[in-house]
């Protein structure tokens, strides 16, 4: 009994990255705002292939912590559950060398841009794949279509 109580407790701090997804209004806006704030101290030092062991490690761990997330809560993909928003920034700034602080503020725009509409195909990635994996894998999509813009600005603009 107990161990469940310590591997649900840490299912949430980690699905709520740190309680952040608890902040109102707008968790996912929080927790993208915790990731973008880690990402430089955390992540961007890391060479690119770090960086994508780090991000296939939070796919890993999130799913799993977003499926149990889902079942303490009994509920599809509460909004508590930001865990998927790190990662979906954090693929967002995987790729670019460095960033200044200009563009964490475009990634990070971009991204909850992308997560919110949920373009084609984000949206049916999010319904694919039954629990966490299905929470975590549309943010990946939509961190892949922030990059995308991201780098197409820092290239025509800056």
């Amino acid at each position: 009994m107990q161990n469940e109580q310590i591997k649900n407790r840490l299912a949430l701090f980690i699905s709520t990255v740190g309680y952040s997804g608890y902040l109102k209004p707008a968790p996912g806006t929080w927790g993208s705002l915790a990731a973008m704030l880690l990402a430089p101290v955390l992540f961007m030092p890391l060479n690119i292939p770090g960086r994508l062991a780090i991000l296939l490690i939070i796919l890993g761990i999130g799913t799993w912590a977003a499926t149990r997330t889902e079942r303490i809560t009994a509920t599809k993909d509460p909004g508590s559950i930001v865990i998927d928003e790190l990662l979906g920034l954090w693929a967002t700034y995987c790729l670019f060398p460095e960033l200044s602080p200009l563009l964490y503020l475009l990634g990070f725009g971009f991204f909850r841009l992308f997560d919110i509409l949920k373009p084609w195909p984000v949206k049916n990635l999010e319904t694919a794949f039954e629990g966490g994996l299905g929470v975590m894998i549309d943010d990946v999509a939509a961190g892949i279509y922030a990059a995308f813009c991201l780098g197409l600005f820092n290239y025509i603009l800056l």
